[in-house]
């Protein structure tokens, strides 16, 4: 085509096709519409790309793009929820380098349960602290919501919000609870009560029984605490009031509520699988640190775990019921608040081998995810500590000092108070402090005099005790605490799916998320609806809901909040 040039100017209106002759045009048109056609083509090809990212990147932001589960119809589910708490990335190389030390692996080459399905990393805030509390913490995780610190299952103005275990038991899924604290502990409440702080665990004792709107929406209660379900008229209650939970238990559908030897003769009588709802309360307060448990007086969290993985299993009735199952290492936490290093390293020791068994389920079980996270750091924990700079370049660590070391801080702390109580005198004090707090305790044959006269003080309070110990360990195994309370750092985020599912599955949990992501992730994934429980709640919180106000007016004296922030 010859295209005729003009040498006059356009007018602003003029359309310089004027100028073409009528084949010209018509061309001109064809190749017009072509060129439309393929404007067009381009166009839906870059909005249909535009829509499948912002598809996917709501996904991995919110996973509530589809109510439904990635699941087939008519197949069952289950998700494993795992809460290590206070427990830091510190924390899982000290687990892991200790580890090595026992096992003698010198090269340091073996992987722990956690560190082959490591995933990502969980931001910890809550919504009015940079450092979170656990209660604050796990609200995230349960109602996938922020709120403040102290927070059990509410927002941040107070008001009840609905829990992913209350959304799994609406769906008529099993649910279970699994915990080496009080079971009206932080973790555990905000899965299975709404209170507006922490403390107020005898409330929360009475809705996990199943006296509130919903009902019981537990069926496996495993952990510490029974001092809340007893009568104040009982010598070790908890409780500011004569109600007999334990006893009250059976108008809420509760077949069994357990102490340890009856549960073990339970376990003996249906080979080795629970009846449901079934509640095993193994201590009065938190069950003992893994280093001074007594194996013929409580159970360990991996056989907990064991127990709750087949009776879950066991129990439903419906081959597609499925369910859902919080398990918590609570007192890795309480091990760093001590800045115990020695009860903080079992803890971990002992949540590592649980791991391995939900582990080994999850692989017998396709459809079933286990995600494992913290809710915070506790302890500002360091592995390595340099006091002698001159040290360098070597940056020492003695596993060994650990590893002699037989009792926790927080036994020692109470067996020297009560040796200082019965006023044995400064030399004999001196002796038992020598011999048995620190030698056979916590393995130091090198005692400075320092330390042995400060632990001689009858004077001594039990927390300044607590701390000393821990740090005189902690120096010689050259490991470093800054605080005894929390700290704002990212958690190192865990998955695992079986092998022959589609990895795919997890996407959603793969790199750095807020914590109240995993809580979305687990509504996505169970097909649940948080809302609807939230809506049923507030309906009637007037008739059973304390708000903040009452809160405030209430007496806190059988409050076991040990310090705040823990």
């Amino acid at each position: 085509m010859v295209r005729h040039e003009s040498t006059a100017p356009l007018l602003a209106n003029e359309d310089p096709r004027d100028s073409f002759d009528e084949d010209e045009r018509e061309l001109l048109k064809q190749e017009e519409r072509s060129q439309i056609r393929r404007d067009r083509r381009r166009m839906c090809l870059c909005l249909g790309l535009a829509a499948v990212l912002a598809s996917a990147a709501a996904i991995t932001t919110t996973y509530l793009i589809t109510r439904g589960s990635p699941l087939a119809a008519g197949r069952s589910r289950n998700v494993i929820m795992m809460v290590s708490d206070g427990f830091g990335p510190a924390s899982q190389t000290y687990g892991r380098s200790f580890w090595h030390f026992k096992t003698n692996d010198t090269e340091g080459v073996s992987l722990s349960s956690l560190d082959k399905i490591l995933v990502g990393a969980s931001r910890t805030r809550s919504s009015d602290s940079l450092v979170t509390d656990s209660a604050a913490g796990a609200t995230a995780f349960s109602c996938a919501k922020k709120s403040y610190n102290a927070a059990i299952a509410v927002d941040p103005n107070g008001i009840p919000c609905g829990t992913v275990l209350e959304a799994a038991k609406q769906l008529n899924m099993l649910t279970g609870l699994v915990v080496t604290s009080r079971v009206t502990h932080a973790t555990p409440a905000a899965f299975s009560a709404h209170v507006v702080h922490r403390d107020m665990e005898a409330d929360i004792a009475v809705q996990q029984m199943g006296d509130y709107p919903l009902g019981r929406q537990v069926d496996l209660m495993l952990g510490g605490g029974r001092c809340f379900f007893l009568p104040n008229t009982t010598e070790g209650s908890c409780r500011p009031d004569g109600r007999d939970l334990i006893k009250e238990s059976s108008d809420y559908e509760w077949k069994h509520v357990l102490d340890y030897p009856q549960y073990q003769e339970l376990l003996k009588q249906n080979k080795q699988i629970l009846p449901l709802p079934a509640m095993g309360l193994f201590h009065p307060s938190h069950m003992n640190f893994e280093i001074d448990r007594k194996k013929d007086k409580e159970p360990s969290l991996s056989e907990m775990t064991d127990v709750a993985l087949r009776s879950l299993k066991a129990r439903a009735t419906d081959e597609n019921q499925g369910f859902f199952l919080m398990i918590e290492g609570s007192r890795i936490d309480m091990g760093a608040h001590n800045n115990d290093p020695v009860a903080h390293v079992h803890e971990i020791l002992e949540y590592h081998k649980t791991i391995q068994k939900v582990r080994e389920f999850v692989a017998d079980n396709p459809d079933t995810v286990m995600i494992s996270t913290s809710d915070h750091e506790t302890g500002g924990f360091t592995l390595g500590l340099q006091p002698d700079p001159n040290t360098y370049p070597d940056y020492l660590w003695r596993p060994e000092v650990i590893d002699r070391a037989t009792t926790s801080t927080e036994i020692l702390t109470a067996d020297l108070i009560t040796y200082h109580a019965q006023n044995r005198g400064l030399s004999a004090t001196q002796k038992f402090v020598r011999k048995e707090i620190l030698g056979q305790g916590l393995g130091i044959s090198d005692a400075t005099e320092e330390e042995i006269s400060f632990l001689s003080n009858p004077d001594a309070i039990a927390n300044d005790i607590l701390r000393f110990l821990g740090h005189a360990i902690s120096r010689r195994a050259n490991l470093g605490w800054t605080t005894m309370g929390h700290t704002g750092v990212d958690v190192n985020l865990y998955a695992e799916t079986a092998k022959e599912v589609d990895r795919s599955v997890l996407d959603g949990l793969r790199g750095n998320h807020e914590n109240t992501e995993i809580g979305e992730f687990i509504s996505w994934y169970l097909g649940l609806d948080l809302e609807s429980i939230t809506s049923r709640l507030s309906k009637s919180s007037t008739e059973w809901f304390k708000s903040k106000n009452a809160f405030s007016a209430l007496d806190h004296t059988h409050s076991l909040h040990e310090e705040t922030g823990h």
